[in-house]
Order: C-alpha cells, then sequence, then structure tokens
C-alpha cells in the first residue's frame, strides 16, 4: 500500500503502515436487512473493489425473517463466493439495528477466520466505485492519528449527498431547527452540516454506510453502542474514538454511490419513529449528561418555535411534521429505564 516512508504509531494504539512490511486484511462488513437483491448487487461491487487487497466479505442479515438469509446464502453458494473462502453469509439470529448488526460480523472475524487489522462497513445499498475501498485502506495506512475513514457519498442520480459533520450539541439544536438566515450566521461555528468538503481532511462524524474502522480503535473504545437502534450509533462511535485519541477523516479519493433510506424507509416518514427520539436521547444523555440533554430539548423547541412564527408572520404553511414537538417533549421528561453509559472494552 502507498503511504508515508515513515510512521510512528500514536500512544493510543498501534498502526497498520509500510514500517509492517504487510498491507492490512480488511473485513468487510455487509449488512442486510430485508434487501437481498440489493445486498447482492452492493457485495457484487464490492468483491470488484477487494481484488488485490487482503479483505473478506461477511454479508450478515439482520434477522430479516422474509427469506433474506437463504436467498443471500444460495446465491453466494450458487455464484461460487462461498468456495473462496473469502465470503461468508451468517446470520445474526436477532434484529438489534444497525449497531449490533454490524457488531455480530465484526465478531466473526474474516471469513478464513483470522482477526482483521481494519474493518470496512458496508450499507446494502451503497455500492464501491474503482479503488474506493483501497483508497480508505491507504490514507489510514498514511496517517498515523487517523482511526475512521468515511467515504465521499454521492447519489445515483448524481447529486452529492451530505455526510461530513461536527458533533451535534444544544446550539446547533437551536440553528438547526429555527432554518433562519441571521441565527445560522451567528452560530455557523455551530452547524452540524460542513459545507461539501474538496480535499480529503478531518471530521468530527460522517455516515457510516461506507466507514472504514481500525480494529486497535475498537480494542480501545470498544463496538457500536447497541443501546441505538438507528440513528446516532456512528456519531457515538465516532464521539467515542475523539475523546480516546483519535480523529474521523471524510475521503473524497474514495466515492460511493448510495441510494439511502431504503431499509427505513425514513422519505415517507410522517414523523421521525420512536427509535429516532430515544436514540437522539440517549446520544445527549451520553455525552452531554441529562441537565445538557434537556437543554437541547429546550434549544430544539426554541429554535422550532420562531420557525413557526416566521411561517405565520409570512402566512405560509408549516412543513413540520405533526405532533413532533409535543412527542420530542413528552420523550424528553419521561424516566429513563436503567441507567445510560458509556460502553468500553474489548469487543
Amino acid at each position: 500500500m502507498t503511504g508515508t516512508a515513515h510512521m510512528t504509531a500514536p500512544a493510543n494504539g498501534s498502526v497498520i503502515g509500510p514500517e509492517t512490511g504487510a498491507a492490512p486484511s480488511i473485513n468487510v462488513i455487509l449488512l442486510n436487512w430485508r434487501t437481498p437483491d440489493m445486498t447482492l448487487e452492493a457485495a457484487e461491487a464490492a468483491l470488484a473493489e477487494m481484488a488485490g487487497l487482503d479483505a473478506g466479505l461477511t454479508i450478515v442479515d439482520n434477522d430479516s425473517g422474509d427469506g433474506s438469509f437463504e436467498k443471500l446464502s444460495a446465491a453466494a453458494q450458487k455464484r461460487g463466493w462461498l468456495d473462496t473462502g473469502r465470503v461468508a453469509v451468517v446470520q445474526s439470529g436477532w434484529n438489534g439495528g444497525f449497531g449490533a448488526g454490524n457488531n455480530y460480523g465484526i465478531r466473526q472475524g474474516m471469513p478464513d477466520g483470522r482477526r482483521a487489522d481494519l474493518v470496512y462497513l458496508l450499507n446494502s445499498d451503497a455500492l464501491p466505485q474503482p479503488g474506493s475501498i483501497r483508497a480508505l485502506a491507504d490514507y489510514l495506512g498514511a496517517h498515523a492519528q487517523v482511526g475512521i475513514a468515511c467515504s465521499r457519498l454521492r447519489g445515483t442520480d448524481d447529486v452529492p449527498h451530505s455526510t461530513a459533520f461536527r458533533f451535534p450539541g444544544i446550539a446547533s439544536e437551536f440553528e438547526q431547527t429555527s432554518r433562519t438566515g441571521p441565527v445560522t450566521k451567528l452560530l455557523r461555528k455551530y452547524v452540524v452540516a460542513l459545507p461539501q468538503p474538496v480535499t480529503s481532511g478531518r471530521v468530527d462524524w460522517s455516515a457510516g454506510a461506507s466507514m472504514m474502522i481500525r480494529m486497535d480503535v475498537l480494542d480501545r473504545i470498544g463496538l457500536f453502542d447497541e443501546g441505538f437502534f438507528l440513528y446516532y450509533e456512528e456519531t457515538d462511535l465516532c464521539r467515542r474514538a475523539a475523546d480516546a485519541g483519535w480523529q474521523t477523516h471524510y475521503i473524497v479519493e474514495s466515492l460511493v454511490l448510495h441510494i439511502g433510506s431504503v431499509s427505513t424507509g425514513m422519505k415517507g416518514w410522517k414523523r421521525p419513529p420512536d427509535y429516532w427520539y430515544d436514540s437522539r436521547r440517549r446520544y445527549y444523555e451520553k455525552h452531554h449528561g441529562r441537565i445538557g440533554a434537556l437543554l437541547a430539548t429546550a434549544a430544539h423547541l426554541g429554535g422550532a418555535g420562531l420557525f413557526q412564527l416566521r411561517c405565520l408572520l409570512a402566512r405560509r404553511k408549516s412543513d413540520m411534521p405533526p405532533g413532533h414537538l409535543s412527542y420530542l417533549t413528552r420523550h424528553a421528561l419521561r424516566a429513563q429505564p436503567g441507567p445510560v453509559h458509556v460502553e468500553k472494552g474489548k469487543p
């Protein structure tokens, strides 16, 4: 792999680089939930990009219950993938969400039984483009301080997806829901969505649709927190990595086509599902405490109130999801079952 001529491992873990004398091993995790045809298409694209790399592919069916596992297993057998020793199709046994499903694949190790140096997470609706997987591995090999590298995502309609972000906070909640130019200008340092990067570099967090992580990072901070069913789990993982001294970078040279929202049906939501509210609260209470979580909700409500006032004065209909604000308030105030904590330790 390419990289600098010499590299020193940071204090927070070892690094894969030229001084090791060997290319890193990569465990590609492809998570399926009721999208077997799309998962097979993503697998085909991933296998093409794995050529020449020390990589294996683990396809995890997240307890779809619709025949997906049987269809994926039969297709992998028919195409000869299982005979290569580089591909495995496994059943998680329960649908614990995005993080739990990926954790299951990570714990399996590579299809040949080895522990991987790097883990590459790929959504079933994401198609790696030429050189995309190698670009992530090469970048990690050349940048010792980077623990997580994420791809540039683009829609199949050729529209770039916004996936470079700052960590959310109290001020960002107010800015995001107020949707008011002067507020955004005043709080520009807290806007969660960053401008579309034109060069590779550091971000707070990015989407898990195409994300490569050092196993050393996961050994140090733990795997995905399975208390998040869906949403905020990548944000939490990158936040814990940052707290442990590892950076997350957005890699423009790694292009992945992404359809998006296929499994979740997010584009058709009238109001976010309960698990979105659960994940949001869990994230804020983990990283900002109970008071910080309540303040974030108050900021969200305040910004939304300002937006609603603007709509009223302009005599135009608000596009706020019906019942969202009242549900968010009730959810924030209700008792939390059990303590929220940062999960650490080896997987």
